[in-house]
């Protein structure tokens, strides 16, 4: 059984509409009422000030509603994992970033603190990141580069790694003055411009960069580190070059541990429903072989590389390389933007997984003051990152409480265990670093569908990647990013104007192309623009309507000279002359007209204006121009479904002066019913809607 709609109403223009149905403008109190608004935000109290505190530090407001027994065990578990991740990866993202393995424990330290009192995201577990590590080594890289030969236990050595660990925190201190900067402008939309396709054509991207770079430390190659476009390229040929240097040792350890992280890393992903915790493949490959290193003296018998000394304690607060801030400016950008668009996705995936919200001005606060801070404590940039985040949600974490547990981890190493770890060989890192890159190589599996979807977002993917791959990490993103907004702009400007026809007995309106069995109005044209109209697109908009209408200049010309002629005609067959001119745009120049053009002719065209959001100055004037042009070929114009701020800017820029105010309609049909009574010259008494 089908329901039916019946509807008997009166046929409302904009201005009918808005006296029956519209609110009263308030009277506004100008300076005094600002002058209220500023008091009463500077105003200070207790209540104001607890609001603040527990706006600002998030730990105040979810702390004292913490679910203990429900809770602390899935926070224990998830935060005893995931720091025991952490020391691995930390060490192997540090050779990433090109300092040494110790400054990758700190950053896996004091960024996940901070962020447990300042971040929103319940879910997000900060510290070291693959991507973000890759680009501030190329950062370091540039401006202290490696030296052929170096003494690693000379003076000289530990000069030259203070150096290092000074530009990266030098990037770390003004990447979280950008954020805390961004935050205090509000500019947490920004992350917006990094769309999906964007960030996962990147991360894919970037993940080659990371293993082309791991090579070598896998082959055992001594190879200066490659920067700037077609990095990955040169990179590759070198390593190429030099594969009969290839130090068999390292070769094989690198073998025997892909070996083993591989297989269990994907017993890990596909059973990690029945997992309570995943298994910690990677700490067990470092303490078996460091191990293994130290019995069989691999670093003297065979020249494998290692990690070396790690000092025990607490790293004493350092100022960052500050006079280096001028030449990492540039670089710190894009460094800045990749992770905080990273660490915003993975916050607003997890929120609407478990049905939270996040605040993306609050997250560059707590990013911001976490690289700020760290980068005191001899800290390189960190960002949420794709594997511990996702372990931690997996593995049970309920709140921000878990990265309390995931600190302590850290810390015991920073205090007692780091020294063991003098003997592990650089090659295992560098394994770790290539498999913890996997989720990041299967986004290739998401292009399929990326291509039913949308081929434009799957072009956007493709271009953005290629760019990455090609040139380098910020150049590729920059590129991808310029490329999405100009497939925005390219949308806009060819939006497309359709034709719209009834469907029959109903005041249903749609596209004639999609629509065979819709009718047109006889007599009336009535168009749809699907976008906005401004100064990009309005030749485009100029050039449907003068198509769909007709609006030739030949076709105007020949209109005005009869027009013209038909005036002479009258002037010499009366001979009195009026005093008063009438308004010839609503009355003796559409009769003339009506009179002159057959039946089947366009003597009515009405614009939906529902798709179009936005009008600028440049579209206003297009709309004048036009509403001119159809005026001298004997045609009325008609508006319908303006919103607001469309139909403000028609006003103001005086559309009014060159069409009837009482042609704009709140819908279609109304327009529609209303040209259709004044054509049968319908009473004003008996304007109604049938439906």
């Amino acid at each position: 059984m089908s329901a039916s709609v019946a509807v008997y109403r009166n046929i409302y223009t904009e201005d009918r509409f808005r006296q029956s149905y519209g609110t009263e403008d308030k009277p506004r109190g100008g300076g005094q009422r600002f002058r209220e608004k500023i008091a009463e935000r500077c105003r200070c109290s207790r209540e104001a000030c607890l609001h603040l505190l527990r706006e600002r530090v998030p730990i105040f407001n979810w702390l004292p509603k913490y679910r203990l027994k429900k809770w602390i065990l899935g926070d224990t578990i998830a935060g005893l994992t995931v720091g025991i991740l952490h020391i691995p990866q930390g060490m192997a993202f540090a050779l990433l970033t090109s300092v040494a393995p110790i400054y990758g424990l700190y950053t896996s330290f004091f960024p996940v603190v901070l962020y447990m009192l300042f971040g929103t995201g319940r879910h997000v577990s900060t510290g070291t990141f693959a991507v973000v590590s890759l680009m501030t080594g190329s950062v370091v890289e540039q401006l202290v580069p490696s030296p052929l030969q170096l003494n690693s236990s000379g003076p000289e050595a530990a000069d030259f790694e203070a150096q290092r660990i000074g530009v990266a925190s030098a990037v770390a201190l003004l990447s979280g003055i950008m954020m805390l900067c961004m935050f205090g402008l509000q500019l947490g939309f920004l992350s917006t411009y990094l769309s999906e396709p964007i960030v996962k054509a990147f991360t894919s991207a970037a993940a080659f960069h990371v293993t082309i770079s791991q090579l070598q430390s896998m082959l055992g190659l001594r190879l200066p580190r490659h920067t700037g476009p077609f990095s990955l390229f040169k990179t590759l040929a070198s390593v190429i070059e030099n594969l009969p240097h290839t130090n068999m040792a390292e070769l094989l350890t690198s073998l025997v541990c892909l070996a083993i992280l591989v297989p269990v890393k994907e017993v890990n992903m596909r059973f990690r429903q029945h997992l309570r915790t995943p298994i910690p493949v990677e700490i067990l490959t470092v303490i078996i072989a460091t191990g293994v290193a130290y019995a069989s003296s691999l670093d003297s018998n065979y020249d494998v590389q290692i990690v070396g000394h790690i000092p025990a304690g607490f790293p004493s607060p350092r100022m960052p390389a500050l006079h280096k801030l001028p030449e990492v400016a540039g670089d710190t950008v894009a460094i800045t933007f990749v992770g905080y668009a990273v660490s915003v996705s993975l916050a607003m995936i997890y929120a609407d997984k478990h049905g939270y919200s996040i605040q993306p001005n609050q997250e560059l606060l707590a990013h911001g003051i976490s690289n700020t801070v760290s980068s005191l404590f001899t800290c390189f940039p960190s960002s949420a990152t794709l594997a511990t985040t996702n372990i931690l949600e997996s593995s049970g974490g309920f709140t921000q409480l878990s990265g309390l547990f995931t600190s302590l981890v850290v810390l015991i190493v920073l205090l007692l265990i780091g020294p063991l770890f003098y003997f592990l060989p650089k090659a295992v890192l560098a394994c770790i670093n290539v498999t913890s890159l996997r989720q990041m190589f299967l986004q290739f599996q998401d292009l399929p569908d990326l291509w039913r979807v949308s081929k434009i977002d799957f072009v956007v993917w493709l271009v953005t990647w290629l760019s990455v791959v090609v040139l380098n990490v910020d150049m590729g993103l920059a590129i991808g990013v310029v490329f999405s907004m100009m497939t925005v702009i390219c949308r806009t400007q060819r939006a497309g104007c359709s034709v719209l026809g009834r469907a029959s007995n109903t005041e249903i309106y749609r596209p004639l192309e999609n629509h065979n069995k819709c009718y047109e109005v006889p007599g009336v044209k009535i168009l749809t623009y699907n976008g906005p109209i401004y100064y990009g697109n309005r030749s485009f908009f100029r050039e449907d309507m003068s198509r769909l209408l007709g609006l030739t200049p030949e076709r105007i010309r020949s209109r005005e000279k009869a027009r013209k002629a038909l005036e002479k005609r009258e002037r010499e067959a009366v001979n009195t002359v009026e005093r008063g001119v009438a308004n010839t745009s609503f009355s003796s120049e559409n009769e003339f007209f009506k009179s002159e053009t057959a039946e089947s002719e366009v003597q009515a065209v009405l614009i939906d204006c529902s798709s179009v959001i936005f009008v600028d100055v440049a579209g206003a004037r297009l709309f004048i121009q036009i509403c001119i042009e159809c005026q001298k070929v004997g045609v009325c114009i008609y508006l319908a479904n303006c919103n607001e701020s469309v139909l403000k800017i028609l006003t103001s820029s005086g559309l009014m002066n060159y069409m009837n105010p009482q042609h704009i309609f709140v819908t279609v049909h109304d327009a529609v019913m209303y040209i259709q009574q004044q054509k049968e010259q319908t009473p004003e008494n008996t304007t109604t809607v049938w439906v």
